[in-house]
């Protein structure tokens, strides 16, 4: 058995207790969550007009590098000899082979559980350090993490310090570069997407938009990806394109993003009319759209390299793929005690599927308790 082999069995097996074991609003490489479901959370927990104000924004410095393997040994319950020899068996990089005294296996596909149930337990320690109604939430992604709190000083003086303590017995600690504290008012970036509330007569309007980073990193990819490719056909071009700006959009079509949408379908646009002017340096802008532009529909400037007999009101695959014609929708956020693991939750899940499919509206009877499982709460449907 090879040992890629030997890591996919015992991750079999060890989701289940990563499952039992993990904070419930932790949203990184577990079953039936995501991304998605980690912002809904933070819609949930900040766009009230009583949701607290002030956010510790913290990431832990070269997490999966650091973790420390005598507690990995100590706490994971799993053969110990063979994590032994997982976690020293180091990596092998332009021919050299390079030792490893901490961290999990560069890698290994068992590395993400390992990481979680290295952190689980960091929501239950920033909660337990305030008593009361302190409005105290963590909402985790792998090793980003935020963390709200009535005041400042509740951070400074007891969060961080036990999530510090917390993280210290584990072999890691907190990025002073990445790490801040803030407030909704001024906004943040989490998970490539920026949350700022703008105050308002009814206590403030939460906006979920597309980080500027990483709106510039991608159209940065996507010129860059365009400019290496003056001499290939249109078609290849799209190819290549198309995954990329799809990909991209998807990720963001739960958050505002409509006029961002728009603004990258411009970009690409004015980048693609540069690729074929370069290309015929002596043709006039008519003859351009004459060899690259169709019409479909209402649409009149569809740059495609689909041939000419197929029918104008019809898409094509080698259209040039519009971000703006991915519908904004908002994401069914799991429920934050649902674990894949667990037969009681079999139904919701199913239900939850078909909601994501669209293929069933959302009913539910007005009756059904928010905290029986398997049930999709109001809430969880409109975050």
């Amino acid at each position: 058995m090879t040992d890629r082999a030997a890591q996919a069995l015992y991750l079999l097996a060890l989701n289940p207790v990563a499952e039992v074991r993990a904070d419930p609003n932790s949203y990184g490489f577990r079953p039936h969550r995501g991304t998605a479901d980690a912002l809904g959370q933070c819609f949930i927990v900040l766009a009230k007009r009583d949701s607290p104000r002030v956010v510790f924004d913290a990431d832990i410095k070269s997490c999966f590098d650091r973790i420390s393997h005598e507690w990995l040994v100590a706490n994971i319950p799993m053969d110990k000899a063979i994590l032994r020899k997982w976690l020293a068996a180091g990596f092998v990089e332009g021919g050299v082979s390079y030792a490893t005294e901490e961290g999990t296996p560069q890698g290994g596909i068992i590395s993400p559980v390992l990481a979680n149930l290295t952190l689980d337990g960091l929501e239950r320690v920033a909660r337990a350090t305030v008593g009361g109604r302190a409005l105290v939430n963590v909402v985790r992604y792998a090793d980003d993490f935020l963390i709200t709190a009535r005041t400042p000083a509740q951070l400074e003086q007891r969060i961080i310090p036990a999530v510090t303590a917390f993280l210290a017995e584990r072999g890691l600690e907190l990025s002073q570069e990445k790490s801040r504290i803030t407030t909704i008012d001024t906004g943040f970036d989490f998970l490539g997407v920026t949350l700022r509330k703008y105050r308002s007569r009814q206590g403030g309007k939460l906006l979920m938009m597309p980080a500027r980073k990483s709106v510039k990193a991608f159209l940065g990819d996507v010129r860059e990806r365009i400019k290496a490719h003056n001499g290939v056909a249109l078609g290849q071009l799209i190819g290549l394109l198309n995954p990329r700006i799809r990909g991209w959009a998807n990720y963001y079509r739960h958050v505002v993003s409509s006029a961002v949408f728009s603004k990258v379908d411009r970009v690409i646009f004015d980048a693609m009319v540069r690729w074929m002017r370069r290309r015929h340096p002596n043709k006039g802008f008519a003859w351009l759209r004459r060899r690259y532009f169709r019409r479909c529909g209402a649409r009149s400037w569809v740059l495609s390299a689909a041939p000419a007999s197929q029918a104008v009101t019809e898409s094509s695959p080698l259209d040039l793929f519009r971000a703006s014609s991915v519908a904004i929708r908002r994401h069914v956020k799991v429920q934050s005690a649902a674990t894949a693991f667990d037969p009681e939750w079999r139904d919701y899940f199913r239900r939850r599927r078909a909601i994501l499919r669209r293929d069933v509206p959302p009913k539910r009877s007005p009756r059904e308790s928010p905290a029986q499982p398997g049930r999709v709460t109001a809430a969880e449907r409109e975050a």
